[in-house]
């Protein structure tokens, strides 16, 4: 079930749900609008010119008010608000449909699984042949609350919870059995 603003203002209210800061406009009918923090990072270039799952990336991260989005760059950035939720709400990022027009994709995943606490990472690209001045400040996106049936067991505690400004990949950190893909031989 998806909260409406009635939902969220009142478990605002009861501090189970946290989102800060947060102006009272942010509140939509069934969305809470987020906006663009100060933070923003770009891969590094490596020697090979690769990136790899196994390796951690480097980044290079400024702090700055405004930043200027190239035709065909990525970029990480982070939300202003640092959000805690409770186990058995979970929340889906969406992008807003003027940025979207303007060809800024927002992305994150776009899903914050219950028990999350921290700033939200976006993953910005610029679709368009200009140049797009991004600020500090400006809703970006909007998060989209639902419930779920019952307090998830196992609730998020995993290598982004609790972070702060745009936070680079961490895939490096996973602990999968990875298998060699086996063909048959050719006869």
């Amino acid at each position: 079930m998806i909260l409406s603003d009635k939902t969220i203002m009142k478990m605002i209210q009861e501090k189970t749900l946290s989102i800060t800061p947060l102006e009272k406009e942010q509140i939509q009918p069934a969305s809470v609008d987020i906006r663009l923090g100060d933070t923003f990072s770009i891969v590094e270039d490596s020697s090979t010119g690769i990136i790899t799952l196994e390796n951690e990336i480097k980044y290079k991260t400024i702090r700055a008010d405004t930043y200027i989005l190239l035709p065909n760059q990525f970029v990480l950035a982070t939300t202003m608000e640092y959000i805690n939720l409770p186990n058995d709400l979970t929340a889906f990022v969406e992008g807003r449909s003027s940025l979207g027009r303007m060809g800024l994709f927002i992305q994150n995943a776009g899903w914050v699984d219950p028990g999350f606490k921290g700033e939200i990472t976006l993953e910005l690209y610029n679709a368009n042949r200009c140049a797009i001045k991004l600020k500090a400040g400006r809703r970006i996106g909007q998060l989209v609350f639902a419930q779920m049936d019952d307090t998830a067991l196992n609730p998020y505690n995993g290598k982004y919870q609790g972070q702060k400004s745009a936070t680079g990949s961490r895939v490096f950190m996973d602990n999968e059995i990875v298998k060699p893909n086996r063909k048959a031989p050719i006869t």
